[in-house]
């Protein structure tokens, strides 16, 4: 294992009794005291066997047969992961006191300038977004009910490009929250009765990791360019990618809902 990850092994000598020795010097390489020249074949041909695998599975994903939903579901998760934590963030930088922002204005104190009650109430929109995403789900669909989200933050967001009132500030990030936790919600239950079993937990997990990609890169959105006096930037951003993935829900191959789950991949 320290081999393969590239790392010097502990001074130590494992014994049978499954005690360890420390000692100082070692006049011999650790790895060879530790692994036998028999398991070291044998570690090397099972990591070379699930190299093999993974690599065959992610190949998989990217077959003529799940190529689109694959790029579509990154997208989508993408979107999902920037547009929430954006809005996270948001809700703070919109409703601290910008008035006189300038691009060199040290933030150090904008904890004094946050309203703790304003950032409550977008908080308390997790509640709601969950119950909406309960309550369309089964009755309109995994699709419908992901871009009807989708499209209805994008128009919570759009007054936001330019600078509004304390209090419209709040409604609007509200609305645009419950709409993107019912969206991040019916995604992840979308997501695995997208994939076939063969592949449906590397599916999703490979998914899932291209929208943490997208919540690592918002703050540069949601912060950066808001102390920069760009909030109409920021917010058109945000825009542009809530409506990109509306439209990449809409051309998802098929709706899951009463659907029978597949076990192997079919052309």
């Amino acid at each position: 294992m320290a081999r393969l990850n590239g790392r010097k092994l502990p001074s130590g000598v494992l014994v049978s009794d499954k005690h360890i020795e420390l000692e100082e010097k070692l006049d011999e390489l650790e790895d060879t005291k530790l692994i036998s020249p028999r398991e070291n074949d044998i570690v090397n041909h099972k990591y070379m066997g699930f190299r093999k695998s993974v690599i065959s599975l992610l190949w998989m994903l990217l077959s003529p047969e799940l190529v689109r939903s694959t790029l579509l579901l990154w997208m989508v998760f993408f979107g999902n992961a920037f547009t929430y934590y954006g809005l996270v963030l948001l809700t703070t930088e919109l409703n601290s006191n910008h008035d006189n922002c300038t691009q060199t204005k040290l933030q150090s104190n904008n904890h004094q300038d946050v309203s703790y009650r304003d950032v409550f109430i977008t908080s308390f929109a997790e509640f709601p977004g969950l119950l909406l995403s309960a309550a369309t789900v089964d009755k309109l669909g995994r699709k419908r009910s992901m871009s009807a989200m989708f499209f209805v933050c994008f128009i919570f967001l759009l007054p936001l490009m330019i600078r509004q009132p304390q209090s419209l500030t709040t409604g609007l990030l509200f609305g645009a929250r419950v709409c993107i936790t019912a969206t991040f919600t019916i995604v992840y239950i979308y997501a695995p009765e997208l994939y076939p079993t063969s592949v449906r937990t590397t599916g999703v997990g490979v998914a899932s990791s291209v929208g943490r990609i997208g919540g690592m890169i918002c703050p540069l959105v949601a912060v950066a360019l808001i102390h920069g006096c760009h909030q109409t930037i920021s917010v058109f951003l945000f825009e542009s990618v809530v409506l990109v993935s509306a439209i990449c829900v809409c051309f998802f191959p098929f709706e899951t809902t009463g659907r029978e789950l597949s076990d192997t991949v079919t052309s």
